[in-house]
């Protein structure tokens, strides 16, 4: 009986030991799809102090240096043309994820993932256009028949160049908050508040 049961005990901790070790292992990184140029980066605000009121932005984020000259490149109005619809990033189209109904610029979304494109104007205005293209390729553009809402954009001037395209999503101390998209010496926005 005591036999049995070492047996046992060295089977156990054997199986145990070799399950734990391959649990420990880092899975392997996935490459990138053919095509990337840019890094990626997922960003999310919890808002309200509530875990389930979370939005998650994941997009790509280009340079205004040019990946195969080095050059410095012109952003708005030559890079990313006026007038048309860019893909607010790089490869894949850019993706907010809402676990919760929200609103955005003052348009009302329900909770779901979309797809954000910017379309920049020479006057300075700008459009956000929320859609539903998702698992697309960025460009060319072919989802307006997926669009759900264009919304207006503020625009200001950064005093300080920004080489990297920047999205980020800030709280507001009195509830909140704003969807900021930064490159060269622009930034466009949009509040952000949680339906209660």
């Amino acid at each position: 009986m005591q036999k049995s049961i070492a047996t046992f005990v060295v089977v156990f901790v054997a199986l145990f030991g070799a399950s734990l070790s391959n649990a420990q292992q880092p899975a392997p990184k996935a490459a990138a799809p053919a095509g990337r140029v840019s890094p990626h980066e997922t960003v999310s605000q919890v808002f309200d102090g509530r875990r389930d009121n979370r939005i998650v932005l994941t997009y790509g984020r280009p340079y205004s240096k040019d990946p195969k000259t080095g050059e410095i490149r012109k952003v708005w109005g030559t890079l990313v043309p006026y007038g048309k619809v860019w893909r607010m990033g790089s490869d894949e189209a850019t993706t907010l994820t809402a676990q919760v109904d929200f609103s955005l610029g003052g348009t009302a979304l329900s909770a779901g993932a979309y797809t954000l494109d910017l379309q920049p104007e020479a006057d300075g205005s700008a459009k956000l256009i929320v859609g539903k293209r998702l698992g697309s390729w960025g460009v060319p553009y072919n989802g307006a028949a997926s669009e759900v809402a264009r919304i207006d954009l503020k625009k200001s001037a950064v005093a300080d160049r920004v080489d990297q395209f920047t999205i980020k999503i800030d709280k507001d101390p009195a509830g909140g908050g704003v969807l900021t998209a930064t490159w060269e010496n622009t930034q466009y926005s949009a509040a952000i508040a949680i339906k209660k």
